[in-house]
């Protein structure tokens, strides 16, 4: 492979960590950690679809980032208001700006860059806060601004096509030689293979593929740990 791309939230850190601190400040109950893990996840479906509907101009930005939290605790029986949905956003926003790269992804950046592989960014979410997570990730030590993509910058978000077309035309990348990796199935997976790229599934919350599935990714990992072993033996100092 000569270009690898990746993606950002919960494939280059655990995103979790940062709704764990945030849930066990807010609120009272005494969750367990399997319990939050479980309000995490659905959350974050929560977060895709209403995040699908943000893009499309249906609901605000605010209604996406609020609701979002309210739909998971909703779920779970959780009493919550809009208030209080706000105030869970602003201290998540706080949380996420201490977050750090899994200690592989960082050894993996290394040696893709020693190697001299062409790496990018390309993250779903609006500009500022995906910004301002890829300066506390100190991604630009590996990846210039010009190859780090927003998709509240391009104007289109994964996994349409339009977003992968128009980074293989500011990186001139060939797709024969390109890998994308990201966590999510529907927007990272299927948006790459769409595009005629290789994709490789972070799937660290081990989720199962969806059952309509029409593409498969190249490869699965279920570890940061995986991730980089598998570049080892596949992509670094191999021939592409």
């Amino acid at each position: 492979m000569d270009t690898i791309i990746f993606d950002v939230d919960d494939t280059l850190y655990d995103q979790a960590q940062s709704f764990h601190k945030t849930v066990r400040k807010l609120f009272q109950e005494p969750f367990s950690d399997e319990e939050i893990d479980q309000l995490y996840k659905v959350s974050r479906k929560y977060s895709e679809i209403l995040f699908d509907q943000c893009e499309a101009g249906g609901i605000s930005k605010f209604e996406w980032q609020t609701g979002r939290i309210i739909a998971a605790c909703k779920d779970f029986n959780i009493p919550i208001d809009t208030e209080k949905a706000t105030i869970f956003h602003e201290m998540y926003v706080v949380e996420q700006k201490n977050i750090t790269l899994f200690p592989e992804v960082e050894e993996l950046l290394n040696a893709l860059y020693k190697e001299g592989k062409q790496l990018g960014i390309l993250t779903n979410g609006e500009e500022k806060h995906q910004a301002m997570k890829i300066k506390q990730l100190g991604l630009s030590h590996w990846i210039p601004v010009e190859k780090t993509f927003i998709s509240g910058t391009i104007g289109h978000a994964k996994p349409k096509r339009e977003v992968f077309n128009f980074i293989e035309e500011k990186m001139d990348l060939d797709q024969t030689k390109t890998v994308y990796i990201g966590d999510n199935f529907e927007k990272d997976i299927i948006g790459a293979k769409q595009a005629g790229w290789q994709a490789v599934w972070m799937n660290h919350r081990k989720k199962d593929v969806p059952a309509n599935a029409t593409y498969k990714p190249d490869k699965e990992v279920h570890s940061a740990e995986e991730l980089l072993d598998l570049f080892v033996k596949s992509f670094i100092n191999t021939a592409t």
